[in-house]
């Protein structure tokens, strides 16, 4: 299943840019009447930008390619599943002996560049739709940057600088708009790029508060400026960090943990920025591809294929009395939140509970949620900050307020040394299977050691970026130059 869904008929040859660069070319799944003004309206503005969520939706996007890049290559998770069943290309990711034609290195550059032509696409058209109302025009154009910037965002943290894109090409397309589409700019520029998008998007966008019923999925200022602080915390500028994450406001610690995975969860008060998986007995047309399925527990008695489990030293890391692991591990011989079991003859040990559904209806979509935004990283993130800063004495408190949520007594660390380590710690519990992992082991320097520690052979200089894809390469020839090491 790679099909993109998307609730309104946007995107079509219509509107499209015209390039001739397959990771910039988006599947249209309906045409657009031949009169424009059957989207010059309010209505018509919204589906732009409901295309642009619903890009995440997609079997490339957040599906099986994108666990292995972010989940499975990591000390966190394992390939799972038989140990026949490569899963196409998840065991060469696990054992970090990829290569840059490892394919979901390229369904994930490639889902992420249709995602930002779909944001471009939206950026080109709004101007255009004089019918539709302005202040609403302005907040769309705030959503549409925040996307875009996550999406660069998740490009320059895996694969180092890119190509940025940023309006749609000309019709033939230009030298001009080809050097563009095919030429790396520098991890700096990338960075700059994307704030200036988030500085873009906090102007425009309202806070979480003010949207209500179905619009609660959108992006709010809460979220731009958390995912700026996190920009910031990549780049180590910890002043920046801080006080981005003191701007995050309206938000707080929900005090059941386990309950933000569960389908009465989404979008509470600790949740910041989450994309909504959405799924219906009735009409099955939405949902986030396979992503439950591929992860639930396989063999005898299992409903699934079994991929991205925890590994042991991710079970292992839990204190005592940490109610965080048996919220993120199904255990093999458990019985699940709703009563399901989980007999003793599924073929692996344990699997990923955030990516469980206890709706779960059939084996194409799933309607569980992809959490990427908590007001706990906020903590966290300021935290480490203030750490870096050398203010440990106003860090160790935050760090013992996600620790007491999880059950926890007070850290018994106090120097900078210790509360760093113990930082790092409480972001893998608490963060496990949300797709931060690996970039964090990257970007604070632990990959080599925590890779080691898993079995796994980290080659400094070479794994702290992905491959670009080889498809790409050998379209941009010397306008870009692939990363060391591939």
């Amino acid at each position: 299943m790679k099909r993109i869904y998307i609730s309104m008929f946007v995107l079509s040859g219509l509107f499209l840019s015209g390039c001739s660069n397959d990771f910039l070319d988006v599947e249209p799944t309906e045409a657009i009447p031949a009169d424009p003004n059957l989207v010059n309206s309010d209505d018509g503005a919204k589906g732009f930008v409901t295309a642009i969520y619903n890009q995440f939706l997609g079997w490339e996007m957040s599906s099986f390619g994108w666990n292995a890049v972010s989940s499975i290559i990591s000390d966190d998770a394992d390939k799972g599943s038989d140990p026949g069943d490569t899963g196409g290309d998840k065991d060469i990711i696990d054992a970090l002996t990829y290569n840059a034609s490892t394919a979901s290195f390229e369904s994930t550059w490639n889902a992420n560049y249709a995602g930002i032509n779909r944001c471009n696409q939206a950026l080109a058209m709004f101007p255009k739709l004089d019918k539709a109302s302005p202040d609403l025009k302005a907040r769309l154009v705030g959503e549409t940057k925040f996307m875009r910037a996550f999406m660069y965002f998740t490009l320059v943290k895996g694969y180092g600088g890119v190509p940025i894109v940023d309006h749609l090409a000309t019709v033939p397309i230009s030298e001009e708009d080809r050097k563009m589409q095919l030429t790396r700019k520098s991890v700096a520029e990338v960075y700059a790029f994307i704030e200036q998008d988030l500085n873009d998007a906090i102007e425009a966008l309202p806070v979480k508060s003010a949207y209500t019923g179905a619009d609660v999925v959108r992006a709010s200022k809460g979220a731009a400026y958390a995912l700026l602080a996190k920009v910031n915390l990549y780049q180590k500028n910890w002043q920046k960090v801080i006080d981005n994450c003191d701007k995050v406001t309206g938000y707080s610690l929900v005090s059941d943990y386990a309950l933000q995975y569960k389908k009465e969860g989404e979008f509470g008060p600790e949740s910041i920025f989450e994309i909504n998986g959405v799924g219906s007995t009735s009409s099955p047309g939405f949902g986030i591809g396979n992503y439950t399925v591929s992860q639930a527990p396989r063999g005898a008695g299992g409903w699934g294929w079994g991929f991205n489990t925890p590994t042991e030293g991710l079970a292992n890391a839990y204190e005592a009395g940490d109610v965080r692991k048996n919220a993120t591990i199904i255990f093999r011989g458990s019985v699940l939140y709703d009563g399901r079991e989980v007999p003793s003859t599924v073929a692996n040990p344990r699997y990923n509970y955030k990516a469980y559904s206890s709706s779960f209806y059939n084996q194409e979509f799933t309607d569980t949620n992809l959490r990427y935004l908590r007001y706990a990283e906020v903590i966290l993130m300021k935290a480490e900050a203030l750490n870096e800063l050398g203010e440990t004495a106003a860090a160790i408190p935050l760090v013992n307020q996600i620790r007491h949520r999880a059950g926890l007594g007070d850290t018994p660390f106090t120097s900078q040394t210790d509360i760093r380590k113990a930082i790092y710690k409480e972001r893998r519990l608490e963060f496990a299977f949300e797709h931060d992992r690996w970039f964090d082991i990257v970007r604070t320097g632990q990959a080599e050691a925590a890779m080691a520690a898993d079995g796994k052979t980290f080659i400094v200089g070479k794994h702290e970026l992905w491959p670009l894809p080889t498809t790409f390469m050998r379209e941009a020839g010397a306008l870009s130059q692939q990363n060391p090491g591939y």
